[in-house]
């Protein structure tokens, strides 16, 4: 009895973390819409890398440019101590429109990122399951055209993060900064 209640216990989380790392893909997906200049309004994660930095981040830029191929360049820009830091990433495309893969070189982790839900001229949300070594995780972000969305778009991007398996202590909205040289970009 104990066994197969233990069973049930282990497929029925097993479908849980499939669901999760299945998020699907924007219907019809439009890499040029999808381009240009977004604002990174919400984070969420159950990394250990977010949960330590959680109470230092803030909204930051990310412009995203397609190359010749199909691929996609992300330029993070983002407010650290008293200057800017910049992030370049290069999203190979795979056979489904709107899911791109990583690899970062300097920690060596998978990234799975699936542009699960965008309207392309307000928000965007933006699906990551991340592998390494040390296991794996799941990011999810929300950007946005203007440093401001309305409740309804903070609530959806909640909603979302909750139905990837992230708690509430995962899910963060960031804060604004004050108008400096990083939002030009």
């Amino acid at each position: 009895m104990q066994a197969t209640l233990l069973s049930i216990l282990g497929l029925a989380l097993l479908g849980a973390l499939h669901v999760r790392g299945d998020a699907a893909v924007q219907a019809d997906f439009q890499e040029e819409q999808f381009t240009g200049k977004w604002y990174s309004v919400g984070l969420a994660s159950n990394s250990n890398w977010f949960k330590d930095k959680k109470h230092l981040m803030k909204m930051c830029t990310t412009v995203v440019s397609a190359t010749a191929d199909g691929n996609l360049e992300v330029t993070t820009t983002y407010p650290k101590a008293d200057r800017c830091e910049t992030k370049n990433h290069l999203y190979i495309k795979t056979e489904q429109a709107g899911r791109f893969s990583y690899t970062s070189p300097r920690w060596g982790s998978k990234h799975d990122i699936r542009i699960v839900e965008t309207n392309y001229d307000e928000y965007a949300l933006v699906a990551t399951q991340i592998s390494k070594n040390s296991g794996t995780s799941t990011m999810v972000l929300l950007y946005s055209r203007t440093k401001e969305l309305s409740p309804a778009r903070l609530e959806r991007f909640t909603q979302f993060s909750k139905e990837q398996g992230l708690a509430d202590e995962d899910i963060l909205i960031l804060p604004k900064t004050g108008k400096s040289s990083w939002e030009e970009r």
